[in-house]
């Protein structure tokens, strides 16, 4: 399934280059009227793609965090501090939140995307991810926003062929860097772990010097 061609079809995506300040604007009134809203998301029905949408495999959930560095994290207040953007089940969807976010590399300070299957938290103590772990690559600052739409692209569009085993794709923004990180289900399966990096070096068009690292998430608790 090709998303970008979809795109091309989809006059709904907006040129994602255009009006990034009020992009981040709206982000922002969006967030402030997210917070006034009452809190209807359990009563919220099932999310599902529109009529002559194109489905995609699985509904995904974005998700936003931001920190100030310094100030320990405990698993609490990580999860206190993360934000729901919202769930898409079709291409057409995914293209409607992507096309109103700002690009990882205009995100300033501490702050992450998330992007995760309907029902996955992205926190290492999740049911589906505490056996798994996550690649992890380091980028110098610039390539960052290209780097994630070909790695969601890549999610999105199944090209990992690795059957349930992927649970969701990290970017972090970092002062000096930034890094993504794409998790899967089972840490100790090394043939799947090895097929997320080959198709990794492959969809993001590493050189072949780029330093990949894997990392299991008991090792992170640790």
């Amino acid at each position: 399934l090709s998303l970008s061609f979809i795109r091309l079809k989809d006059d709904d995506s907006g040129d994602h280059d255009q009006n990034e300040e009020n992009n981040t604007q709206k982000d922002g009134e969006k967030e402030k009227n997210d917070r006034e809203k009452p809190q209807s998301t359990t009563k919220r029905k099932a999310v599902v793609p529109g009529p002559a949408e194109h489905p995609l495999q699985y509904n995904y959930t974005f998700w936003y965090s931001r920190r100030t560095p310094g100030r320990p994290t405990s698993s609490q207040s990580y999860e206190q501090n993360i934000k729901q953007i919202g769930t898409f089940a079709s291409v057409e969807q995914f293209w409607r939140f992507y096309s109103h976010m700002v690009r990882p590399g205009d995100l300033t300070g501490h702050s992450d995307f998330h992007l995760f299957k309907e029902g996955i938290k992205p926190m290492w103590e999740d049911d589906a991810n505490k056996n798994g772990g996550k690649w992890i690559i380091r980028l110098r600052k610039g390539l960052a926003s290209r780097c994630w739409e070909n790695l969601i692209l890549a999610m999105l569009g199944e090209q990992f062929m690795v059957g349930e085993e992927i649970c969701g794709a990290v970017v972090s923004v970092r002062f000096q860097e930034d890094i993504i990180s794409i998790w899967n289900k089972t840490a100790s399966d090394q043939a799947t772990t090895a097929r997320i990096r080959d198709t990794l070096r492959r969809v993001l068009n590493l050189p072949p010097n780029t330093i990949m690292e894997y990392k299991t998430h008991t090792d992170s608790i640790k």
